[in-house]
């Protein structure tokens, strides 16, 4: 594993952060040292596929970056399921690709234009945080009309809090963490400005609610550290 050192020296400008070669090659670092609870998320993602998954569906993993949770599904899901995964980075489904995974069609994609069929298990693993606001309510209506009854739907992202003494306290934490991790201050600030015009959070309340307003009919938030959600949402 390649350890994540983009941000460590002084940059002139920092740019919006981008999914290219330079991230897939730390990204396993860079997220693992980023998100805290990561390992609990994925590990969701097979007990979903597991419990969910009915035999002769499709599963989709949603901007699947490199296939942490694509391999979950491939592993876990029912006989004579197929795994579709998604992601708009050449870098990242170029390497996932190479992963060659049984029961797994990895697509170079757009996930807005991908289409939703049969479906019995959906992942959104920290991917929706990246589409502009006004269109996530589509893709969530988009992806529900395509799933079946019980089917379920994992989402995944970092979260925002209504109350500032809230938000400050759960952002300190957060920085904390990072820095736990072996992050510098410089690292956490640039990566900070990279990235704060590419990902817009929402609070937990604005995602169980749009879920709910498309059509899902059992909507939990199962899991939370700090900045980072996690809700099982039921078709």
């Amino acid at each position: 594993m390649s350890e994540d050192r983009i941000y460590s020296v002084p940059l002139s400008h920092v740019g919006d952060f981008e999914f290219d070669d330079a991230v897939a090659d730390v990204f396993p670092d860079m997220i693992r040292r980023s998100v805290p609870g990561y390992s609990t998320m994925l590990s969701m993602i097979g007990q979903c596929a597991h419990q969910f998954s009915v035999a002769g569906t499709n599963l989709y993993d949603l901007g699947c970056s490199l296939g942490a949770g694509t391999v979950l599904l491939d592993q876990h899901a029912a006989r004579d399921c197929r795994v579709i995964a998604v992601d708009n980075s050449e870098a990242m489904v170029s390497r996932l690709q190479e992963r060659q995974l049984n029961r797994t069609d990895v697509i170079l994609q757009d996930i807005r234009e991908t289409k939703i069929e049969n479906a019995s298990v959906v992942v959104l693993n920290l991917t929706l945080q990246f589409l502009p606001p006004a269109e996530r309510t589509d893709l969530i209506r988009h992806i529900a009309d395509g799933m079946n009854s019980g089917g379920a739907l994992l989402l995944s992202e970092k979260v925002c809090f209504d109350g500032p003494e809230q938000q400050g306290l759960m952002t300190q934490l957060h920085h904390e963490f990072k820095r736990s991790h072996g992050y510098s201050d410089l690292e956490i600030a640039q990566k900070r400005t990279a990235i704060e015009n590419r990902l817009i959070p929402e609070t937990l309340e604005a995602h169980v609610a749009r879920l709910e307003q498309v059509g899902f009919q059992t909507v939990t938030p199962w899991f939370q550290c700090f900045t980072f959600a996690s809700i099982l949402a039921l078709r």
